[in-house]
């Protein structure tokens, strides 16, 4: 049994590009300090959510607590905080890292090093954490391990000579890491006081007992029926519970320095813990917050609305239960002529809006639409005022506007020497500034780009993947607002606007998008008796045009010969009719359309 000493705890992390295999180290680890019995060991055990499973990815992080035993004798407890691999959780990942002295790098042997995991060793290193580097995926045929080590130490610049070589999935190698993690990650540092400090790195909400806090004792103790309160947000508590995960939640009588676990106080409300927060006693409070917290904004925008409008109610019920879990979405309600009520939400890149769309659909069997994907703009008004704008509907009179920001992100691709043409023609396709080439090995090459937020939200991965024939691999972050000449393009239909279509684009990029929705729209609004106009606008000034041709009625069918002028006066007769039709005729524009064109 583990007896309390600060000196024999470990808290690492494991940082990893997506299915270099992480997951399944976290299983073998587990499964090597009998922390989980055999007959309950399944595969990515930590990843309890369907869609991570489906899709091999980590979707939201989980701590486990493990007991060791070493060579030497002693025995150590182990907390791993898994982290998300993907750059959408970047700031929850920074967090996680936050609550560790070390990290263990995992590479494909076969692979190399790739985008995600150049960006997060970047973020260990920042923290000064011990970087543990890991080989793994050694019995693959492929494998290269001295490649590998090579690309380490040229891109990331870590000695890997020492690197463990290991197959997470038959277990070879994972008994030395167990020993290297006691003796290269340091133990937590001893506490300058007695007063509590504890980092918030993630919660998530448990429908009998509230928001459970996941956090990591730097100094102090907390006990059941502490009364803590949260620096942030101000707010304080009664402790009801705390306890360590095994990987199920366990509770304990109490969290000393350097520990992990949770702890829940009937918090109702995701929103009142914020991540990276830090917790502290009311009575006796540190005077200051520990270092890192910033409030998670959204930064892409997209409108959700039910197929079917007796689905509202359900969609909003699904959404607060997400939010729930996952404190980074946004919502507010919205409501659009051609879709009816719906809700606007923000999200923290493309994957996070794809997870949240799969698991209204899969979790709580809604049909929902969601309208294309956008980004925030900053429009300045010629009043000096500044205003973040991510609808299209709410774009200010062109007349009235002095400037428009909108933001950029610096961009590192890793591909194969063999595409660098087919990256850079993407690259400015996508109006994107390559500002550095690097050579990683004989292969591969690193190319860091500044590319327009709005250029990368729909389709760069998978064009990026195209050119590259799936070996790309890229990894962004947030840099600055720019200047940028976007406009608001407006599509018309029978000269009517129509919100739905709407958006905010590149002036470059609005005729050849203009011309891509009239296209589809032509495809599918189906032929009404008189002839109908789409067109594509900025301003006043129209950029595309299709016309959908009216249905035709053979008026004069029943004429068998005779005189031309009987044939003309039913011509005209029917002449009339169409301009008094157009003048009073309504285009319906079928749900189908709306999808379609969200495709384009």
């Amino acid at each position: 049994m583990f007896e309390y000493k600060r000196e024999n705890i470990r808290n690492f992390s494991i940082i990893a590009h997506i299915d270099h295999g992480k997951s399944t180290l976290a299983d073998r680890l587990m499964e090597l300090t009998k922390t989980v019995a055999h007959r309950d060991m399944q595969e990515q055990l930590l990843d309890d959510m369907e869609l991570e499973r489906e899709r091999g990815i980590t979707i939201k992080a989980h701590p486990v607590t493990m007991y060791y035993t070493a060579n030497n004798g002693e025995t150590y407890q182990f907390n791993l905080i898994d982290t998300p691999g993907h750059v959408d959780f970047t700031y929850e990942v920074s967090r996680s890292l936050s609550a560790c002295e070390g990290a263990l790098l995992v590479i494909d042997a076969a692979q190399g090093v790739q985008a995600q995991s150049l960006a997060n060793v970047h973020l260990a290193i920042e923290r000064d954490l011990e970087i543990l580097t890991v080989l793994n995926k050694i019995d693959l045929p492929a494998a290269d391990p001295d490649n590998a080590r090579r690309q380490i130490e040229e891109v990331i610049g870590l000695d890997a000579s020492d690197a463990v070589c290991c197959s997470a999935k038959s277990g070879v190698g994972c008994d030395e890491i167990l020993e290297r993690i006691v003796e290269c990650v340091p133990p937590p540092k001893e506490p300058e006081d007695e007063l509590l400090r504890a980092l918030v790195f993630d919660s998530h909400y448990d429908s009998y007992r509230g928001v459970m806090v996941y956090v990591r004792v730097i100094s102090g103790e907390i006990k059941k029926g502490s009364l803590i309160r949260m620096m942030v947000t101000g707010k304080s508590y009664d402790v009801l519970e705390v306890g360590v995960f095994s990987p199920r939640e366990k509770s304990v009588d109490v969290l000393r320095p350097g520990e992990v676990g949770y702890l829940t106080a009937s918090i109702k409300n995701t929103a009142d813990v914020k991540i990276g927060d830090t917790v502290t006693l009311h009575k006796h409070p540190v005077a200051k917050a520990l270092p890192g917290f910033k409030l998670i904004k959204p930064v892409v925008f997209a409108g959700i609305y039910p197929v079917d409008a007796n689905d509202f109610e359900a969609l909003r019920d699904a959404l607060v239960k997400l939010q729930l879990n996952d404190s980074a979405l946004h919502i507010e309600q919205e409501s659009s002529t051609a879709l009816g009520f719906g809700f606007r939400c923000g999200f923290l890149g493309l994957l996070h809006l794809e997870i949240i769309f799969e698991r209204i659909q899969r979790e709580h069997d809604i049909d929902v639409i969601s309208t294309a994907p956008s980004v925030v703009y900053k429009i300045h008004s010629s009043n000096g005022a500044v205003k973040d704008i991510d609808n299209p509907v709410h774009y200010p009179d062109p007349a009235n506007i002095t400037m428009v920001e909108e933001p950029w992100v610096i961009c590192h691709i890793m591909v194969p020497g063999d595409y660098l043409g087919a990256v850079m023609n993407l690259g400015m396709d996508k109006r994107g500034e390559c500002t550095k080439t690097e050579t990683m090995g004989a292969q591969r090459l690193l190319l860091t780009y500044r590319l327009p937020l709005a250029e990368i939200i729909v389709d760069f991965n998978d064009k990026l993947k195209s050119a590259t024939k799936g070996y790309g691999s890229f990894d962004y972050e947030f840099a600055d607002y720019r200047k940028g000449d976007v406009v608001k393009l407006e599509i018309r239909v029978n000269e009517e606007p129509v919100d739905a279509f709407s958006c905010l684009v590149h002036r470059s990029k609005a005729e050849a998008k203009g011309r891509a929705i009239c296209e589809k729209l032509l495809e599918v609004i189906p032929q009404q008796l008189f002839k109908v106009p789409i067109q594509a606008a900025i301003g006043g000034k129209i950029v595309a045009r299709e016309t959908i041709r009216a249905m035709s009625k053979n008026v004069t069918a029943k004429c068998y010969g005779g005189d031309i002028s009987r044939k003309r006066k039913l011509w005209e007769k029917q002449k009339k009719g169409k301009k008094r039709m157009k003048e009073f005729g309504k285009v319906t524009i079928p749900q189908r359309a709306f999808m379609e064109v969200l495709k384009t």
